[in-house]
């Protein structure tokens, strides 16, 4: 298993990734290719999220590869927070492959992800889920993770927010 950056190479196997997450909100939403003319189109967009130009802050995108150049899970990792992300989306935002659940790739991806954040010298993290998401609880606290105040919001959905010291 190993973090890959997103670039060209990745487009058949990340547009099957694309297809079998299907109708459901993708996360994290920076691997969202719906709505792009081209892959390359999309690409270009990605580098301006990631220099944390617009609405942005500066970010890193990165596939997690199995053995088989397949990719199993998407991390994005915000390099600073805002006020969105210190409520709502954290400092790292991950999802797996929906064949690729419960397989323990989430708990790799995380802990691969964290190694990163260290490279970028930040000495601890946020990472947020949603109130009924069990599991992503779980790989949050198997790495580390400190439970802190949840955060509700305007809709009334509960984030459950957790920091981790690097």
């Amino acid at each position: 298993m190993r973090l890959v950056k997103v670039e060209q190479k990745w487009q058949a196997e990340h547009e099957a990734y694309f297809k079998e997450w299907g109708s459901a909100r993708m996360v994290p939403s920076s691997f969202n290719i719906a709505g792009y003319d081209t892959y390359e189109e999309y690409l270009e967009e990605l580098e301006i999220r990631q220099r944390g130009i617009k609405n942005w802050v500066p970010n890193t995108n990165y596939f997690l590869i199995n053995d088989n150049n397949g990719i199993v899970a998407m991390v994005n990792i915000r390099h600073t927070l805002n006020s969105y992300l210190y409520n709502i989306g954290g400092h790292i935002g991950y999802g797996v492959r929906p064949s690729e659940r419960q397989k323990g790739y989430a708990t790799i991806m995380l802990a691969e992800a964290l190694k990163k954040c260290k490279d970028l010298k930040l000495k601890r993290v946020l990472i947020t889920c949603d109130e009924d998401n069990i599991g992503s609880a779980k790989v949050i606290l198997n790495n580390g993770g400190i439970e802190d105040e949840h955060f509700q919001d305007v809709d009334g959905s509960v984030i459950r927010r957790f920091w981790i010291e690097i």
